[in-house]
């Protein structure tokens, strides 16, 4: 038995990662069929690690504060930056979050009679009424927004060279727009980009243009093709992950040396573990509203990484920084000698945004202006 458990731990397969993944907080509902097969050993190895005092890495940060991580990141030992970023970094765009009583979208979803708030997300619910996700796709559709000083701070650590990947949960694409490539993301829950006929036999491929005509025009997307429902290629609850997410987590992840997680409130898994997949001499710094992430010694035994741990005796590498993304990225980018740079990046980023847009608006009142004039000539 312990045999066939070792082996199954030695996995390395997509499949096992999903499996070893899956933790004590709230799973994707299409992972709630996983099984952990390696969970025997890993409680057997978390209690001798933790009992015997080995559960601790190396300590790296001279001090558990922003201070700390920015002295670490000058001291030139940092190259490979993990960003893990949620919803709550583009709140400051006008975006709401998902989870924030009151203002959250899970609280202002009323108006789409609902049976729950989570439905509009979920693939069966949406192949049956897709009106509701169209009609909200409308109010949140990409390029309405502009991104966060967050996103720019993001932007910087990839124009020093220190940035080895964002992961991102957002579908709002404000990643890409703040200036980074494909390359650099890996966007966790899919993304607006591209979009695909749900009918599994055809699946046939619709770019952005063709989707955002659809949504603004109230139309609800069919496929040209074969009649049924097109969806953006962003994740929803029953649908697998990219398969980016797991290639990349392999390769980056035992390589980072720094993990800056923001704006997440880690409560949905797979992506929740990831802050567990750094080496346990890593720094990890929490720019979030509130602490999260958190979880006890019995979570930690049982194999699901044990969380983070910010005030215990024990700590030794997790820095939580409270308050809203820009102000904790401000504050870091202050302690780096970046705040003048990174404030002159966001004004110059949207200047040009502005600019753009103030373009694009002039020639669509202009091409409606010699539409109607044609109309107008063609009556009289």
């Amino acid at each position: 038995v312990l045999e066939e458990a070792e082996r199954q731990h030695q996995d390395n397969s997509p499949e096992a990662e999903v499996r070893r993944s899956t933790g004590p907080v709230t799973p994707d509902p299409g992972l709630r069929g996983a099984v952990y097969d390696g969970v025997f050993v890993d409680l057997l190895r978390n209690l001798f690690s933790r009992t015997l005092g080995f559960s601790s890495g190396e300590k790296i940060l001279d001090e558990l504060s922003l201070e700390g991580v920015a002295q670490y990141i000058k001291s030139g030992k940092c190259k490979n930056i993990i960003c893990m970023v949620g919803a709550g970094i583009s709140t400051s765009a006008g975006i709401p979050d998902f989870r924030s009583p009151g203002t959250g979208l899970y609280a202002n979803l009323q108006k789409y009679n609902l049976p729950y708030p989570e439905a509009i997300f979920q693939i069966d619910y949406f192949k049956q009424h897709p009106e509701p996700f169209f009609a909200l796709a409308r109010e949140l559709y990409p390029g309405q927004f502009k991104p966060t000083v967050c996103h720019y701070f993001i932007r910087m650590l990839k124009d020093k060279g220190l940035l080895r990947r964002c992961y991102s949960q957002n579908i709002d694409t404000l990643e890409r727009v703040a200036g980074l490539a494909t390359e650099d993301l890996v966007e966790a829950h899919g993304t607006f980009y591209t979009s695909h006929c749900v009918r599994f036999l055809c699946r046939k491929e619709y770019n952005l243009d063709w989707m955002k005509e659809k949504i603004f025009s109230d139309e609800i997307p069919k496929c040209d093709s074969c009649s049924s429902l097109v969806k953006p290629d962003i994740v929803f609850f029953g649908e697998n992950l990219p398969a980016r997410f797991f290639t990349s987590m392999k390769k980056d992840f035992p390589l980072c040396d720094l993990l800056i997680i923001m704006g997440t409130s880690l409560q949905v898994q797979p992506f929740a573990s990831l802050v567990s997949r750094v080496p346990k001499s890593t720094p990890r710094l929490l720019i979030n509203m509130e602490k999260t992430g958190e979880s006890d010694f019995v979570a930690g035994l049982l194999g699901f990484g044990g969380g983070m741990d910010f005030d215990s005796d024990k700590a030794y590498r997790d820095v939580a920084q409270l308050g809203t993304c820009d102000e904790g990225c401000l504050a870091l980018a202050d302690l780096l000698g970046w705040k003048e740079e990174l404030q002159e990046l966001v004004k110059t980023e949207h200047d040009l945004i502005d600019s753009k847009d103030k373009k694009e608006k002039a020639e669509a009142d202009k091409t409606a202006s010699g539409t109607e004039g044609g109309k107008t000539d063609k009556t009289d």
